[in-house]
């Protein structure tokens, strides 16, 4: 009898695990993944609210419920943040901070590309190569007063190449 008992538990316990296993498959959303390269368009030394090009360059953050959107700048002398994104002066307030921390009057080592060469890996450094975005309802879920920033930290225009990429729950 004991035996018998045993076997009916164990089996019991095998069938509600099956279920159990069976029911989780169903709730669990699949993840999907996007991840694509485009490029910001060519500016100078400065900070610039590029939130809505990054969108525009996205429209399949429309497609996810739900998600995260990371944005990796492919260069050493530039630089993504979040940060304000209605009162220009704090772009240029910025600027100027981040001049007077890296300035490019030292006497660097560095500087195959020119005296802005050094300064630009410094700041760029400080400020990172990349950012992390939630993304609710089809939208970045960044916050009222949050913009995405280019931060360039050289003279010249350069192109930049961002890589951009999704992960979440899409619609269905």
């Amino acid at each position: 009898m004991r035996l018998v008992l045993a076997i009916l538990s164990a089996a019991t316990t095998l069938i509600l695990s099956l279920i159990a296993v069976q029911n989780t498959k169903n709730t669990i959303p699949p993840m999907s993944w996007s991840q694509k390269t485009f490029s910001l368009q060519g500016r100078s030394r400065g900070c610039y609210l590029v939130t809505d090009e990054v969108v525009q360059s996205l429209p399949e953050i429309k497609d996810f419920k739900i998600g995260l959107l990371n944005l990796f700048m492919q260069h050493t002398s530039a630089a993504l943040t979040l940060n304000e994104n209605w009162d220009s002066d704090v772009r240029l307030d910025m600027t100027d901070a981040l001049e007077k921390i890296a300035p490019e009057s030292w006497n660097y080592r560095h500087d195959a590309e020119g005296s802005d060469d050094m300064p630009a890996h410094i700041r760029s450094s400080l400020i990172g190569a990349s950012v992390s975005i939630p993304i609710k309802d089809g939208r970045l879920a960044t916050g009222t007063w949050q913009g995405i920033w280019l931060c360039e930290f050289r003279r010249y225009r350069h192109s930049r190449h961002i890589v951009a990429t999704i992960q979440g729950e899409k619609y269905k």
